[in-house]
């Protein structure tokens, strides 16, 4: 057997059914043994698509999904994906071809140092020089990417020992010498936590990615409610309470709800679950600090007290650690906290009026959301769009709203979405994105004609970058440079030369009709939607 057999037995002991990726010479050997394999290979246009695919799949699967490129620019062009994945803690098993061992520093045709380039942005990555540790190699791949705090796995094979013979062993158990991820909390911790929960007259919980990261979405559904506890959300943590429960105070941060601010901001203690509090989330961590008491739950220690400081830090899983503190049967009073809370949300009324010029995107989210089948899956970019999806997208509780939240990629939208959609073929599957993050993205309308996949695309369209032109208004005294997308192309034409329907909406009457078009047709389909390139972003 040769390594590049071995790397695909070890892969289908995985259980891998889709590696998303783009072929090349140092890669080949792989994707010879790959042809005879059961597990299916999606052809990208572009290596940075395939670990965004392979970040949806993962994110609808809850297990690593898998990509493959070939060295030099193949690689390369992966490392934007490995960063994204890194920064939401997507688990993500990459494998890249590289130039034949005996030629590794020699600046060879077609030679990076992957592993050196990525070790900023992987929680491991491996330059396999001896064909017989391929098996092993894989194995703890898989294990570091989904164990822990999730995150994406550097596997980088010379072409050579791809093609080395030898007699390959495999096995089921993995012993990695320093890497135990603690999954219990400390008991004296959360005893503390409890108390404090106990005490706490004005808590707030703020609900992050590692919600859904640990599996944690039904303890924390039971938690939160057993103690009546208002709940807030940063971006990755939207859906782990549908918009309507009477606990989601909405989304936290410099784009978030103005009561979900206020909540963070009067509190007397805040329990973060699974967020990182980065600076979109928490505009003024030195002032809460002063404020509230902090309770931070999370699997990585390095994560607790970066940012806020924290009064009980608590590393674990948080499924592991809600399912403890529960066994303590803790009881909260926040009546009066919740009923302020309410009031305030009641005279937040959204903006949902029709526009004189192009149609409202806020209101035609909200019109979309509402009519999609109660488990639908909703992709969101990067820019307006995605400020305009995480606010008015009405959430359900079997839904998932997926985004790229720490890195910002434009682009990440419709490939993840065709990843997140092989895995879950029966669930409804929207990407929304920009005119801008369309045109990084939109040839793999390739990969989605290839493989039929149904996924509905929309696409808003101001001819601008928006986000930076309102960036530019509100603080460089409007002045405008680099924004304008002059000389765009028509998504609907370009949809129309792959073979995909389309159409497009200018004005609010349109709404409806076009909702109801792309609801009801059978295979993939793109809306785009105009919208006046002065919409503000809230």
């Amino acid at each position: 057997m040769i390594g590049a057999e071995a790397i695909v037995k070890s892969l289908e002991k995985e259980g891998v059914e889709y590696i998303f990726g783009y072929p090349g010479a140092t890669i080949a050997p792989l994707y010879n043994e790959l042809a005879k394999s059961s597990i299916r290979h999606v052809l990208v246009r572009h290596e940075q698509h395939a670990g965004h695919a392979a970040s949806g799949y993962a994110r609808i699967s809850g297990k690593p999904g898998v990509c493959a490129v070939t060295s030099g620019p193949g690689a390369t062009n992966l490392i934007t994906a490995l960063g994204t994945a890194y920064m939401d803690s997507i688990p993500i098993v990459a494998i890249s071809g590289q130039v034949d061992s005996g030629l590794l520093g020699r600046d060879a045709f077609q030679e990076a140092d992957m592993t050196g380039a990525t070790a900023s942005f992987t929680k491991y990555s491996y330059l396999v020089k001896n064909a017989l540790d391929l098996p092993n190699v894989v194995k703890e791949a898989f294990h570091i990417a989904s164990t822990g705090r999730p995150g994406p796995v550097l596997i980088d094979v010379p072409v050579d020992v791809q093609l080395r013979k030898s007699d390959f062993k495999f096995t089921d158990a993995v012993n990695i010498r320093g890497y135990k991820p603690t999954v219990k909390g400390h008991a004296g911790q959360v005893k503390r936590a409890v108390r404090s929960l106990i005490r706490a007259k004005r808590p707030i919980v703020c609900a992050g990615g590692g919600v859904f990261a640990s599996g944690a979405g039904d303890i924390f559904l039971k938690f939160v409610e057993t103690l009546n506890l208002p709940v807030v959300t940063t971006m990755m943590g939207l859906g782990v309470l549908p918009t309507s429960h009477r606990l989601n105070m909405g989304m936290v941060g410099m784009h978030g709800k103005s009561v979900a601010n206020r909540a963070v901001k009067n509190a007397d203690l805040l329990l973060l679950l699974g967020a990182r509090v980065s600076d979109r989330a928490v505009l003024s961590p030195t002032n809460l600090a002063e404020t509230a008491e902090i309770i931070h739950v999370d699997i990585d220690p390095a994560e607790i007290g970066k940012n806020l400081d924290t009064v009980i830090p608590i590393v674990g899983d948080l499924k592991a650690v809600l399912n403890q503190i529960m066994v303590h049967n803790p009881e909260s009073s926040t009546k009066e906290w919740l009923e302020l809370l309410y009031e305030q949300k009641a005279t937040v009324k959204p903006d949902y009026a029709d526009r004189s010029s192009g149609i409202n995107p806020k209101a035609f989210i909200h019109q979309l959301t509402k009519k999609l089948p109660e488990d639908y899956i909703y992709v969101a970019d990067v820019g307006q769009n995605q400020l305009w999806s995480a606010g008015h997208c009405d959430i359900r509780k079997s839904c998932r709203f997926l985004t790229t939240g720490g890195m910002g990629t434009m682009g990440y939208a419709i490939s993840a979405a065709l990843g997140a959609k092989m895995r879950a073929p029966e669930r409804f599957t929207v990407a929304v994105c920009g005119d801008g993050s369309f045109q990084m993205s939109m040839m793999e309308l390739g990969t989605i004609c290839q493989h039929n996949v149904d996924i509905k695309i929309v696409v808003m369209s101001n001819g601008r970058l928006g986000l930076v032109r309102e960036i530019q208004s509100k603080q460089y005294a409007d002045h405008q440079i680099a924004v304008d997308l002059f000389g765009s192309p028509d998504p609907v034409k370009i949809a129309a030369a792959y073979g995909l329907p389309g159409r497009t909406v200018n004005v609010a009457s349109e709404i409806a009709p076009a909702i109801e078009e792309l609801l009801t047709s059978v295979g993939p389909f793109i809306l785009n939607c105009r919208i006046d390139p002065l919409e503000a972003s809230v």
